[in-house]
């Protein structure tokens, strides 16, 4: 028996053995068959292996027809565009498709382009360009914009920003693109000369912003009107011109009576005097927006009663009251979106006034905190209630989970829902919103929620962008259950949870592929093991703070330089175990990265080492979810 027992045992570990050199072979050939396969594409590279008239990839990695490959170039900015030409010789033929080059952005690349590149590609491709975007090229002066007069279909054209722009500048572009339809010359020095040139060389201008520009008059604005004028004009930005006076804007009104959108922020001298005078004459007025213009008060509502509006957006107020909302109910009624924010006067009245619009589909009332539950219930129980597509409660401290749930019960269009600081707000309103499909953004930073709370909200998986900032009630469980229920995640905040680990960071990584935006800013636990599960599952991250995370070191950057190839911004503020060598070492190629090595200020809560302060300022430097079109 011992003898036969002896011969199985060595059978046994030569088929063992066996198995594990085959294992070893497969393992070893593996990387070969890989580098022969890549050396076979180099070869049919070489050898033409492409048709003139079937531009489909040979290989078997992509069937992409030339359509698609187009339509995914069109996303490639033009550094990327030049490596992508390099690829292959039909790839390279592609990117000399003259669809590709009618509309230039060289403001993804505005550090890097000179005007050498920028005539070189405008003299090629002039033919087909109709949209250029210039902004912020600060490196381009008088041969790229000789060259963008020789652009003669161009129709919409960017100069925003553009240190070098001057009226002379604008002469020489007049001089060729007659067929302008959009131009934005904001944030530049042009004069009366330029606003002068606008009148007699653009007469099909549609679109202009001015915004910022301090070297114009009133005089200039006369222009606009004078001779041919631009009397086509629909789209108007005086953002920040703060010179312009009520005579200015009475010029604007006799030559451009067919306003209709109208952007006038930042100016503080702005009155319902110049409202008034604007729309004697200007009448078809549509969408107006004034943040920061405390000035105004309900007269520019009066003014605007004889427009019908369907959108105003108003901030920073404390002049406007309800009657402004009377007069919206009264005159306006396809209004569609009302964004009244830090208008200090309205109060529940003003919701109940607006509660009989059929059509509004945004609504933002942030930071009026005279807004409570008598003011929402009787919103959303109103005609609007059931299209309501975007929601602003923001600091609206007196909103509880009745109005909450009110929401979850009539808002069945709801995408975008913001209860920040609603500290009323608990699991109970939360576990509501669980039931509603249609929701796809929520910031319920600063409420009461709990893991319980995050967990129901995580079954309705859908969820695409999460903010729970100051939540010092979840845990890195409530994180863990939420993340299992969301496949689509991609703005995920969790900031100055002090409670938190890195096992919150690992659950995201783990189970949220596609984030593109994360901030664990004032999160003191976190290590750089956290930074290291996120670089290695997040590849398409933009954005990233990791501000106050006083454990990270040079790790961090070598994890996310390693694995995050498309992120663009990094702010690493207070953090003192990450050096100046490393932040410009591996950093460089960033659009915007913010890193100093000071102690953790006061009003984190902890110090330096991450102990617990015995008192807590609440800061106010976390920005809120936001969306272009709040």
């Amino acid at each position: 028996f011992s003898v036969a027992s002896k011969r199985l045992q060595q059978i046994f570990n030569k088929i063992y053995l066996n198995a594990v050199v085959k294992a070893w072979h497969a393992e070893a050939h593996s990387p070969l068959k890989t580098k022969a396969y890549f050396e076979s594409l180099a070869k049919e590279r070489q050898k033409g292996c492409f048709e003139s008239n079937d531009l489909t990839v040979r290989h078997k990695t992509s069937h992409l027809p030339e359509k698609a490959l187009l339509q995914i170039f069109r996303y490639v900015n033009l550094v990327d565009l030049a490596r992508c030409a390099q690829v292959s010789q039909m790839w390279m033929l592609l990117t000399q498709n003259s669809s590709l080059w009618s509309d230039i952005n060289f403001s993804s690349v505005k550090h890097k382009v000179q005007d050498q590149i920028a005539v070189n590609i405008l003299q090629k491709w002039r033919p087909y360009v109709l949209r250029l975007n210039l902004r912020g090229c600060y490196s381009l002066h008088w041969p790229s914009f000789k060259s963008i007069s020789e652009c003669k279909n161009l129709q919409d054209l960017n100069l925003s920003e553009c240190q070098g722009l001057n009226d002379e500048s604008m002469r020489l572009i007049s001089e060729g693109c007659r067929a302008l339809l959009y131009l934005n010359l904001s944030y530049t020095d042009i004069t009366n000369g330029t606003l002068r040139l606008l009148s007699s060389s653009f007469p099909n201008l549609q679109y202009l912003s001015l915004a910022h520009c301090r070297k114009f008059t009133d005089k200039g604005l006369l222009y606009l009107g004078s001779g041919k004028g631009c009397h086509k004009l629909i789209y108007l930005d005086l953002s920040g011109c703060v010179q312009i006076s009520v005579d200015g804007f009475r010029n604007i009104a006799n030559g451009c009576s067919r306003i209709q959108d109208l952007l006038i922020n930042k100016m503080p001298t702005l009155t319902d005097r110049c409202i008034q005078a604007l729309v004697e004459k200007c009448q078809q007025i549509m969408s107006v927006v004034f943040l920061d213009s405390p000035h105004l008060s309900d007269t520019t509502f009066k003014a605007l009663a004889e427009c019908k509006l369907v959108k105003v957006i108003i901030e920073g107020n404390n002049q406007i009251t309800d009657l402004s909302f009377k007069l919206m109910s009264k005159c306006c009624p396809y209004i569609r979106h009302i964004h009244m924010a830090d208008c200090q006067k309205i109060t529940d009245a003003g919701l109940k006034l607006i509660s009989p619009l059929k059509h509004i589909l945004v609504l933002n009332v942030a930071d009026c905190i005279r807004i409570s539950d008598a003011g929402v219930k009787p919103f959303v129980q109103g005609s609007s209630g059931a299209k309501l597509r975007e929601l602003n409660l923001t600091n609206c401290i007196h909103v509880t989970d009745a109005s909450v749930t009110e929401i979850a019960q009539r808002c069945h269009e709801l995408t975008y829902l913001n209860l920040r600081h609603c500290e009323n707000v608990t699991d109970a309103g939360i576990e509501a919103l669980g039931n509603m499909s249609s929701l796809i953004s929520i910031d319920i930073s600063g409420t009461s929620i709990s893991d319980m709370g995050l967990r129901v909200l995580g079954r309705h998986g859908k969820i695409k962008e999460l903010s729970i900032s100051e939540c010092r009630n979840i845990s890195d469980t409530g994180i863990q259950e939420f993340c299992k229920g969301t496949k689509y995640l991609g703005y995920c905040h969790v900031s100055y949870c002090p409670q938190l680990t890195d096992e919150a960071v690992k659950a995201m990584a783990f189970h949220c592929h596609t984030l593109t935006s994360v901030n664990i800013a004032g999160c003191p636990k976190m290590t750089d093991t956290c930074i290291q599960y996120l670089a290695a599952a997040c590849h398409y991250l933009h954005f990233l703070d990791v501000s106050g995370c006083i454990h990270l070191t040079d790790k961090t950057l070598k994890y996310l330089w390693k694995g995050c190839k498309q992120l663009q911004i990094l702010k690493m503020l207070y953090c003192r175990n990450i050096t100046k060598q490393a932040v410009l070492k591996y950093t460089a190629k960033l659009e915007k990265q913010e890193h100093n090595d000071a102690d953790p200020p006061s009003w984190l809560g902890y110090d330096r080492d991450g102990k617990v302060l015995t008192f807590n300022k609440k800061h106010t430097s976390e920005p809120e979810l936001t969306n272009s079109s709040k």
